[in-house]
This record gives C-alpha cells, structure tokens and sequence, in this order.
C-alpha cells in the first residue's frame, strides 16, 4: 500500500477515534450501566422468547403461567435459581471452583464495550451533552472482541477441572478444543473484513458499510462466522461440551444455584456478543435496513439506529433458536472434521480471493480482469479435482476377513468397539408369549393323514407325472 493511500485510510479513522474519551465520568457510568442493562434484558426476553419459539416448532403450549403469556417465566428462573441450595463438591479445588463462573461471565460482558450502537459521531444528547451512541472504540476493537472471547473460554475448562470429576473435566476439554477449532475460521473470516474496511475499529467498519454491507461483498466470510459463532456459543447443534447424553451436563455438571445461574447467564450474554458483532460486521450494524433508507433520511440519526441494531441482534438469536430446534447434535468427529477440513481451508481460500481482488482493484485493473484473474485458478483447481475424481484408480475392495468377536469386558469394565471391531451378537430370551397349540390333522382309515384342501396326498399329482 502507498503512503498516500495509507495516510488517507488513517487519517478518517484517527479523526472518528478522536471523538472518544472525552465524555465526563458519570456519563461514562451511564454508558457503562446502560450496556450492562441491554445485555441483561436481552438475556431475559431470549430464554423466554427461545422456550416459545421451540413450544411452537413443536406444538406445545411453552411457558403460559408466569406474568402475561409466560414473559416473566426468566424472572421465575433466575429467583429459582437463587434459592436453590448451593453445594460444593468435596473434592473440588475450591478457589478455582468458585472464581470459574467469573472468568466465564465477566468477559461475555467486557466484549460489549466495543460494540456501536449508532453513528460514531456526536449524534445525541444526555443531560444535555453531545455524545456518541458506544461506550469506547479502539483502533484493534475487533482483535479486544476476540481478546476477551478467547479468556471467557478459560472459565469453562477451569470449571471442568476444578470440579474433580470425570464428565466435567471431558466437557472443558472439549470446549478448549472447540475453542481452537472454531476461532481460527472465525479470524479468517474477520480478516477479509478488515481488507475491506481498512481498520479493525469497529465504528469505522459500519462507517464504511454505507454504501453496501459487507453481507452482500463477502458472503463466504459470512457463512464461515455464522457457522463459527454456533460453535463458539457451545449451541445446538455444536453443544458437545454440554452434551446430555454423553457428558450428563458437561463442564457444570457439579455446579448449582447461582454458580450455574452465572454458567448460563455467560451463555447468553455471549449468543448477543456474537449476534451483535455479526451485525456490525457484515449486516450494516447500527444501519436502517435498505428500504428504509431510501426514502427516510433521518433512520440513522438521533435514537432510531439502537431500534434497528436491536431489530439484527433479535433475529441473529431467532437463527439460534431456530437451530436448536430443527438440528440434532453432531458427533464429535464430524464437530472437529467440519472446523479443520472445511471452515479453515474455506476462509483461507477466501482470504487470498480477497487480497487479490482487493490488491488489483488498487492497481487500477478494470472488474473484467479481476474476474478473469481472481476466479481462473479457481476454476482450474476445480477441473483439475473433477478428472482427477474421475480418472483416479479405483482401490480394489480388500477380500473378505472374519472379524475377531470383540469382549467389551475383557478389561474388567465395559468399553466401546473401536473400528473394524464386532461385538458379539446378543443373545435373545425366548418369547414369554404362550405358544396355542395345533391342533392333530385328521387320520384316515389307512392310518395316514388325509390331504387337506380335498387333494391328493401324492406330491406328483394323482398321475404319477
């Protein structure tokens, strides 16, 4: 890049940047309360509104007895959770068995602050003072997002160690592995945004969706973060950490009352993080969708874009919803083949389409030869893995082998058969059902029985043919 171009990127981005920090300290703590509160009552409507959206996907009624049509059915939640009693295991590390819940939860709220909720300029006044509708911004902002996702994920696997116990301790195994597996892509695809936007601040990124979001310019970076976002929340269908029917609850099994309250608090305070940077990302963040913004010039000025960042996050949370009750768990192999054989060799591939689009484009070539030159060796790649599909030898099937009959117990404890193993067949009791009995054919006088059906009893037929 050429200095004039990188003073002239900088330059608007150190001029927008400028404007924060400058708020007085209590409207700073109003900032601060404010995004605290929106996280919290988002966290309220989403259980309730999840438990109805999945009451309907399955024709049941839902919660209906709490406050009006059920809405206060979290609030019965959270106050049973606080009474219930709190039980610490006799086994656990204690120190860390209780900081574990405040390692997962305070950086689910700490990812926040970086968030815009409306134009990064002096657009409203509180008491009578020009301020910005986002509590900080940073020059690397989405780089603190990640930042402070990787170190809630700590809190989970410290909770699975402290616990001292066997299932807690695979769940937070598998979160640090789910973890690793799912940010990577997730990297790769905010890296293709920041070409783009030429900043990782997250209120130049929206500024520079003006024209058309970067849904519409990156798709493929959208799929791969919406897929790793899923994966980073540990929702369905990605929830192995929490997997019931394997790990009884996962990394909180040995966690009650508001310890658990806090785990699942951390949940979904990090399902709105990550909807909410989906949006500002690649959905326009705080921007009026596009029919709105073609006739109404005051949609993104004053409070209006907070109801339309609100309107995004609620649908990004639906999707989730949606996915928990249309998809079933997947297993842990195909978990782990879908992050490092598919999602990370997508991103990459998409990353280097970008850089080389978005570098011609800066030499001044016309679309044609972008075109030409971005997606030629993409097709060549494709053609070269069709033939080589087609034309490959065939591995000749190996000939038949009998199988060893595998003993679950031979080791004293029952095991799982590993692959190309065969368990033995189950041996089946006998039907408990009693058996009518038949009844005698008739007898003729020669003392053989008769034919039944008015035939000959002679199979050939009454010929002999």
């Amino acid at each position: 890049m050429t200095p004039t171009i990188l003073a002239a990127a900088v330059a608007p981005a150190t001029e927008s940047l400028g404007l924060f920090g400058r708020d007085p300290w209590w409207l700073v703590l109003i900032k601060a309360v404010f995004t605290f509160a929106f996280l919290v009552v988002t966290v309220l409507i989403a259980i309730v509104w999840e438990r109805k959206v999945v009451a309907w996907m399955q024709l049941r009624i839902g919660p209906n007895r709490h406050g009006p049509w059920g809405m206060l059915q979290s609030l019965a939640d959270g106050v049973k959770l606080a009474l219930k009693e709190d039980l610490v295991v006799s086994g656990a590390d204690k120190v860390v068995y209780i900081l574990a819940p405040l390692v997962c939860v305070i950086p689910a709220f700490m990812a926040f602050a970086v968030i815009p909720f409306g134009p990064a300029g002096h657009e409203v006044s509180i008491f009578g003072t020009r301020t910005t509708m986002q509590l900080t911004d940073l020059p690397i902002g989405m780089l603190y997002i990640l930042a402070t996702a990787s170190v809630g994920i700590y809190g989970i696997v410290l909770a699975g160690w402290s616990s001292g116990s066997t299932y807690p301790l695979l769940g937070g195994l598998r979160s640090a592995a789910q973890m690793i597996s799912y940010e990577i892509a997730m990297g790769l695809s905010f890296a293709a945004v920041f070409i783009y936007s030429k900043s990782m601040s997250t209120s130049e990124i929206v500024g520079a969706q003006q024209d058309k979001w970067f849904v519409v310019l990156l798709p493929v970076s959208f799929l791969v973060y919406i897929v790793a976002m899923v994966g980073e929340t540990n929702r369905a269908p990605f929830d192995l950490p929490e997997a019931e029917g394997e790990l009884v609850g996962g990394f909180n099994t040995e966690y009650s009352s508001l310890k658990f309250a806090m785990f699942m608090l951390a949940e979904y305070v990090n399902m709105v993080t990550v909807s909410a940077v989906a949006s500002t990302l690649f959905l326009g963040g705080w921007r009026a969708p596009w029919p709105i913004s073609t006739f109404w010039e005051g949609a993104n000025h004053g409070w209006w874009p907070i109801l339309w960042f609100t309107i995004k996050i609620q649908l990004l949370l639906f999707f989730f919803i949606w996915l928990r009750g249309t998809l079933p768990r997947l297993r842990y192999d195909q978990f782990m083949k879908l992050g490092w054989k598919v999602l990370i060799p997508v991103s990459l591939v998409w990353l280097v389409l970008v850089a080389t689009v978005r570098a011609l484009r800066n030499e001044g070539y016309d679309f044609s030869r972008i075109i030409l030159y971005a997606l030629a060796p993409v097709v060549a790649i494709l053609l070269l893995s069709l033939v080589w599909d087609v034309f490959r030898r065939r591995e000749k099937p190996m000939p038949h082998q009998p199988q060893e009959v595998f003993d679950p117990m031979a080791g004293g404890f029952p095991v799982p058969p590993m692959p190309g193993q065969q368990l033995p067949p189950v041996p089946r009791r006998r039907s408990r059902v009693p058996q009518e009995p038949r009844p005698a054919p008739p007898v003729e006088e020669s003392g053989e029985p008769a034919a039944v059906g008015g035939g000959t009893s002679n199979p050939k037929g009454a010929d002999g043919a």
